[in-house]
């Protein structure tokens, strides 16, 4: 689908507001044009009541005046000037509906084109985002499409301006075609000189598209990675790099706007040009009819200076819509769906897994690359059981996570559920049905009930709070001033990773997923953020079909089957014992991690003994300045009450130090 039908299948989803528009700016350009012609006989009536001129005059304007001749010669002149009142009053109601109908239809476009583009948004494959640029898409979403919906209003003023302009050639045709054709070869030469100003404005429209573009990645980029840019001190070379594509586009932009101001004083000068020649050309062609000269000859200037900026408004029109045409470009290319992946929907509604999940010799590369990143992959998946997947990075992993919500499909091979191939399965209700917590999660702008119940409707507070109590985030909601109600920022900026886990945890626990996906959950967390999460994971995992991908081999050790990948291929599946057992791979991962491990425990070990020695320590001196202030109140050693006062508030002040040690001592006690 080329740019024109794109253009076109929007302006005929309106064609009555268009042809409406159109008819109506017509309209318009006909009491224009009877305006126009009825002046010159009404400033002749003027000068010369006896009409001699008139007799002289075009045919065109001799009808028209027919139209007046009811009326005596006393009372024509106020008849005449009246008409050409009423008449233009109706060319500017005309115009005004004409042009209220042009920006409404822009407004209705520009919502059906951005409706559209989100919902091609939301239906398009996981890899158009992996391959595209959010600021791209942004910068399509929001500029592109305005600069589209602009060029459609150009086109149909075109329309309007291309009639217009007919309409004064018929009668500048019916007043002198010798002039006439004069005239057009005149305006020819004039077009061939606005040509060059066409084709500046094509490329001047080019640069804004690219460098709009440009704007829009760099500026998202700088505002979602700002922490870095801060962290590492580069605030000038980001500065930098966006204020050149800032000053770029503006650049361009002042270009177009020269190139198009060009076009109109030029047009301008051309008409003066013409109107001198026409007079000279008039001289020579009325040389004996000097009477009519003065009649034809005026009636013809005047209404060939009103056409002339009529030539001005195509060409300007020309212009703008060439310097468009790269943002209708790329808005056809934004809106077609056949250059962008589509997943094909089944037919059969998912309900529930009966038996488990079978992956039969499945084979996967991902779209626009040849190498397989899965080979060969045989895999079972019991109903009601944890399955792990082990290796190291690039192994596939989360490949094969992603290819049981269907993001992708496999190259090769099945994935059947209960013995049904996964394609055959409605694509939403299978989603529905799933629970997928990873590293990074993502939470919305919104409030945590929002974000709890996201994708839910009719879900009671008390279901809300029933899945944060399980998944350990009640303490820290119910500790906010908002509770539930509290808003968590972009992204959740307000919250620490392990609560922000805790959260997809209860999220996922609302939606009691019949399969439950977790990939690295847990990886970025503190110990003791990860004790937490890892507590919440085993009561999301409870008797449920469950996908687990991890890093730390101690977060998978209970799993039913532990699968050990290895460069695409499974190279070792079976328990944590009978792994071990084997000496493979998962042995010498194990050996690795654990190793590690031992040796930091052991540092930990000591460093928690001499912790534990000076809390001791402080813990008795708190102590015995507590007992010997206590006994030297108690037994009524002190007669000064002020020097007594100071002791009750040092014996307190050690009361707090004690306390604040026991606190910190069991504190340390549950790492």
């Amino acid at each position: 689908m080329n740019p024109n039908q794109i253009l076109l299948k929007y302006t005929l989803k309106h064609w009555i507001l268009v042809v409406s528009s159109i008819i109506i700016g017509f309209a318009s350009t006909i009491f224009n044009g009877v305006g126009t012609v009825l002046v010159i006989p009404l400033l002749i009536s003027f000068i010369n009541p006896e009409n001699d001129l008139l007799k002289n005059a075009p045919q065109i304007i001799k009808k028209l005046l027919s139209v007046f001749e009811i009326f005596s010669v006393d009372t024509r002149f106020f008849w005449m000037f009246a008409a050409i009142l009423g008449v233009l009053i109706l060319k500017h109601i005309t115009n005004f509906a004409s042009n209220l109908l042009g920006t409404h239809l822009s407004l209705i476009m520009a919502r059906d084109m951005r409706i559209d583009s989100v919902i091609l948004l939301l239906e398009v494959d996981i890899d158009y985002y992996v391959k595209s640029k959010i600021g791209d898409i942004f910068n399509r979403f929001m500029s592109e499409i305005n600069r589209a919906v602009a060029s459609i209003r150009n086109y149909i003023n075109l329309i309007k301006v291309i009639a217009t302009a007919f309409m004064y050639l018929a009668i500048l045709l019916s007043i002198s075609w010798q002039l006439t054709i004069l005239s057009s070869i005149l305006g020819g030469f004039l077009a061939l000189l606005n040509q060059y100003f066409v084709k500046r404005s094509k490329k001047f429209g080019e640069i804004i598209t690219v460098t709009a573009k440009q704007q829009s990645n760099k500026l998202l980029e700088l505002l979602t990675g700002i922490r870095l840019i801060k962290a590492v001190g580069n605030e000038r070379y980001e500065l930098e790099s966006i204020v050149e594509d800032i000053e770029a586009r503006e650049k361009a932009g002042l270009d177009a706007q020269t190139n198009n101001a060009i076009i109109a004083p030029l047009n301008e000068i051309g008409g003066v040009v013409i109107i001198a020649l026409i007079i000279i050309a008039g001289r020579y062609l009325f040389n004996e009819q000097l009477q009519a000269l003065a009649t034809i000859l005026l009636t013809y200037l005047y209404v060939l200076f009103r056409a002339l900026p009529m030539v001005s408004q195509i060409n300007s029109a020309r212009s703008s819509l060439v310097g468009d045409v790269s943002a209708v470009e790329v808005v056809a290319d934004f809106l077609i769906r056949e250059n962008k992946p589509f997943m094909t929907n089944g037919s059969i509604p998912y309900q529930r897994l009966e038996t488990g999940i079978h992956f039969d010799n499945v084979q996967f590369s991902y779209p626009g690359h040849q190498e397989l990143v899965l080979k060969g992959i045989d895999l079972w998946i019991p109903k009601g059981k944890m399955i792990a997947l082990v290796g190291a990075s690039g192994a596939g992993k989360s490949t094969i996570a992603d290819l049981l919500p269907r993001f992708y499909d496999p190259t090769a091979g099945r994935i059947l559920f209960d013995g049904h191939d996964l394609r055959d399965h409605e694509v939403k209700s299978l989603r529905k049905a799933m629970g997928i917590v990873s590293q990074d999660t993502f939470l919305f702008n919104n409030s945590l009930r929002f974000n709890i119940a996201y994708g839910l409707s009719d879900v009671s507070d008390a279901e809300i709070v029933a899945a944060t109590k399980r998944a350990n985030a009640y303490e820290f909601i119910s500790k906010l001033p908002e509770g539930l109600d509290t808003e968590i920022g972009d992204r959740g900026v307000r919250l620490s990773g392990g609560q922000k886990q805790r959260l997809a945890i209860a999220r996922a626990l609302l939606r009691d997923p019949d399969l439950l996906i977790l990939d690295e959950a847990t990886s970025a967390l503190d110990t003791i953020s990860e004790r937490l999460v890892q507590e919440a994971i085993d009561e999301l995992c409870r008797e449920r079909t469950t996908l687990v991908i991890a890093h730390r081999l101690s977060t998978v050790q209970k799993a039913y089957q532990i699968v050990v990948l290895d460069k695409g291929k499974v190279a070792e599946i079976g328990n944590h014992e009978e792994l071990l057992a084997q000496g493979g791979h998962y042995a010498h991962l194990h050996a690795l991690q654990f190793s590690d491990s031992k040796e930091a425990d052991s540092k930990n070990r000591e460093d928690e003994q001499k912790r534990k020695a000076y809390l001791s320590y402080e813990a008795r001196s708190s102590l015995n300045s507590l007992l010997g202030s206590l006994r030297l109140v108690s037994e009524d050693l002190i007669e000064d009450s002020q020097e007594k006062q100071e002791i009750l508030e040092e014996s307190c002040s050690s009361a707090m130090r004690l306390l604040h040690i026991i606190e910190d001592y069991e504190y340390s006690s549950t790492r």
